[in-house]
């Protein structure tokens, strides 16, 4: 047995239309229409060959203080082409930004509901 790859990575939100506002409006990704009812809302968002899930369910960590930079936190990391486009757009829309304290090209925010979210460059693509 080996594991492969990463398939989804699931976040817990409180409102959906707003989580969409952000991820598909503001970041551009598609929802996945194939999610079927699992009995909470949510949505299923495409991202390159993999899948973001938006969870509307309670969140045990709502009330936790969280990191000011969200590299020390637990964070997903997404791949951009234009990590300083992103960093303007996301500014333009209200979100603060942070550059990566490493050096590479890559930039922290926080989607509505305070979950830490990374944009990097990946070198050679």
């Amino acid at each position: 047995m080996t594991i492969t790859d990463i398939h989804h990575v699931a976040v817990l939100v409180a409102d959906l239309e707003r989580s969409l506002a952000f991820y598909r409006d503001l970041l551009g990704l598609a929802v996945d229409p194939a999610r079927p009812d699992l009995g909470y809302p949510g949505a299923w968002l495409t991202v390159g060959r993999r899948q973001l899930h938006l969870m509307v369910l309670p969140d045990p960590d709502a009330e936790a203080e969280r990191p000011e930079h969200g590299g020390r936190d637990r964070h997903i990391a997404l791949a951009v082409d234009e990590v300083d486009a992103l960093a303007e757009r996301l500014e333009a829309a209200g979100v603060a930004v942070t550059r990566s304290r490493s050096g590479r090209a890559a930039i922290f925010c926080r989607d509505p509901d305070g979950n830490a979210l990374e944009f990097t460059a990946l070198e050679g693509a």
